[in-house]
């Protein structure tokens, strides 16, 4: 089961998200793979065996680019390396973005332990259910 996964990581994590991307470089391989700016440049220099999709940079559109995908259904991952220590000057669009993430049942790795975790796991290669039942907030 091919999926859409994103590689995000604010500038403090691009170290830790490229390395995470070599040791997982096999499982990450079959799927298509999308990167906001920096993040995936780096990734594609450090691990030239990842075919990456470019977005734009984070605060230029990138993440707006991945909330647009989330709310379509055409993301089925999100590994998003943040830095809470570091405040960022696009701090409402990542809050949207993991906003929409919750809302239509994306997957989302903010750190190193649940990125291993997701990636592990047995759901890893299994269809991802986006299915969001709205009406509560409708009616």
């Amino acid at each position: 089961m091919t999926k859409n996964i994103a590689l995000v990581a604010h500038d403090q994590k691009k170290p830790e998200i490229i390395k995470w991307a070599m040791q997982h470089a096999d499982k990450l391989k079959g799927h298509k793979l999308f990167a906001t700016g920096t993040t995936g440049k780096l990734i594609q220099q450090g691990v030239p065996e990842l075919a990456i999709s470019p977005l734009k940079s984070g605060p230029l559109g990138g993440d707006q680019q991945l909330g647009a995908m989330i709310a379509e259904g055409q993301l089925d991952i999100l590994f998003f390396f943040t830095d809470p220590m570091t405040p960022q000057p696009h701090d409402v669009d990542i809050k949207a973005l993991l906003r929409l993430s919750t809302m239509y049942n994306c997957v989302v790795a903010c750190n190193l332990a649940t990125a291993n975790f997701v990636i592990e796991s047995p759901l890893f290669s299994l269809p991802q259910d986006h299915h969001v039942d709205f009406s509560a907030y409708t009616e």
